[in-house]
């Protein structure tokens, strides 16, 4: 079993930038692909970005390509989402997520993903 404690949300104005971290304690880190989802109020929890055990493949949600970078340091047991030129519509709580699998598979659908962190806000203002 994994834990993960996500950091790094905050309040940002429009245009801004955050990174968020995940930090995992519990089992070894380099065996587990993880990441991003977000959840607005009232809407849905949605993917935003994936990255494989390797760190070699990546996933983004359309909504984020080109403004967010997902990665991770399995030396430091972390893994990180940096969000660039960040709107409005970003605003939500943020999860990292973790799951077994391929070396260099990544995968977009949460009920794939098998442990949870807590979440984190972030907030964008106009």
């Amino acid at each position: 079993q994994v834990q993960l404690i996500e950091s790094g949300g905050g309040l940002v104005q429009v245009g801004g930038s955050l990174r968020l971290s995940c930090a995992a304690s519990g089992r070894t880190f380099s065996g587990y692909a993880m990441g991003w989802f977000r959840q607005a109020p009232g809407k849905e929890r949605e993917f935003v970005a994936a990255v494989s055990r390797s760190g070699d493949n990546t996933n983004y949600a359309d909504s984020v390509k080109g403004r967010f970078t997902i990665s991770r340091d399995n030396a430091k047991n972390t893994a990180y989402l940096q969000m660039s030129s960040l709107k409005p519509e970003d605003t939500a709580v943020y999860y990292c997520a973790a799951r077994t699998g391929s070396y260099y598979s990544v995968v977009t659908q949460a009920n794939a993903y098998d442990y949870w962190g807590q979440g984190t806000q972030v907030t964008v203002s106009s």
